[in-house]
């Protein structure tokens, strides 16, 4: 499999480095952030699968299911009633699937691409720009998403960079955030969707307590999904701190522009088919603090004809 992906990041050799840090990026796979590389240790989950073409309506799963992806018009397939009519947005949204094309010429250190959905008429553009720091390195994303159709036009909007892990890594969150939403848990261990769980110490169903903030080992078999928010101001970070990789990892956002950060950890808990399982954190800003675009509430947004909204996003690499 890293073969696999050595082949494709250099038949694309989209590369943005300075110094020690390198970012490699697969326009023709989705915008895909396939590799950050701090010197030899690689902070994204691997392919879990060769890296190839996509279809309209392959499940995640059937994919690589590795790197950082954008998830739009929404995280959840579903479909969801617009102006122009039903539209079926597909599972983890469009943007994965098709192709993305350079937006502007770039040079060794950023790169803008620009990726366009088929469900609904949306079209994103993503600006990286990589710098470094006092104590390491930082990318800086800045996103820019417009409605190119002629009607009203829902969407929602999730980063969704899986973080590679190992057990004993640990999550930091503002300590503010006391408790989370759960999308989804796998077998059920921390209860059903829409229960509140506490953060860090939560119980589980079977009366036992886990520490939610502690990686646990690949073997675990856990896979669970939470959503912490509407974040306040100073409530727009989140960290993983991984002493065995020598490096700290911050997300920072705009909590009013990004109001919900998104927690996926799964330590071989998915997927559910035979075969290699991802070992990683997602810390995904979003949107909203449900997966489906097809469930409205406060956070549901709508872009008219021609209008544009724009947020940014920050990863900050420091060296411990």
């Amino acid at each position: 499999m890293a073969d696999t992906s050595s082949a494709e990041a250099e038949k694309e050799n989209v590369l943005i480095r300075v110094g020690d840090c390198s970012v490699t990026l697969l326009p023709h796979l989705g915008g895909k952030i396939a590799s950050i590389r701090i010197r030899n240790s690689e902070l994204l989950q691997p392919p879990l699968a060769a890296l190839r073409p996509r279809t309209r309506t392959m499940p995640f799963d059937a994919s690589d299911a590795s790197g950082w992806d954008e998830c739009l018009p929404s995280v959840a397939a579903c479909t969801v009633n617009t102006p122009a009519g039903l539209a079926e947005v597909p599972d983890h949204g469009d943007l994965w699937r098709v192709a993305w094309q350079r937006a502007s010429a770039g040079n060794e250190t950023s790169i803008t691409l620009k990726g366009e959905c088929f469900s609904l008429p949306l079209a994103l553009e993503r600006q990286i720009d990589l710098s470094e720091t006092a104590s390491g390195w930082r990318l800086r994303l800045e996103y820019k998403l417009t409605n190119t159709g002629n009607h009203a036009t829902p969407w929602s909007w999730a980063a969704h960079p899986l973080f590679a892990v190992e057990a004993g890594d640990t999550i930091l969150l503002p300590n503010s955030i006391t408790t989370t939403r759960l999308e989804g848990s796998g077998g059920g261990r921390l209860g059903k969707a829409e229960d509140r769980i506490a953060w860090p110490l939560a119980s589980l169903v079977d009366g036992d307590q886990t520490n939610l903030s502690v990686v646990q080992p690949a073997q675990s078999g856990i896979g669970d999904k939470l959503f912490a928010g509407p974040l306040a101001p100073e409530e727009n970070w989140c960290e993983l701190h991984r002493p065995s990789a020598g490096v700290r990892i911050r997300v920072r956002f705009d909590s009013t522009a990004t109001p919900y950060l998104g927690l996926w950890l799964c330590y071989g808990g998915w997927p559910d088919r035979p075969g290699p399982k991802q070992n990683c954190v997602a810390l995904e800003p979003a949107t909203a603090p449900v997966d489906s675009l097809a469930r409205s509430g406060p956070w549901s947004r709508t872009l008219l004809p021609g209008q544009s909204d724009s947020w940014p996003m920050f990863v900050e690499i420091e060296i411990i």
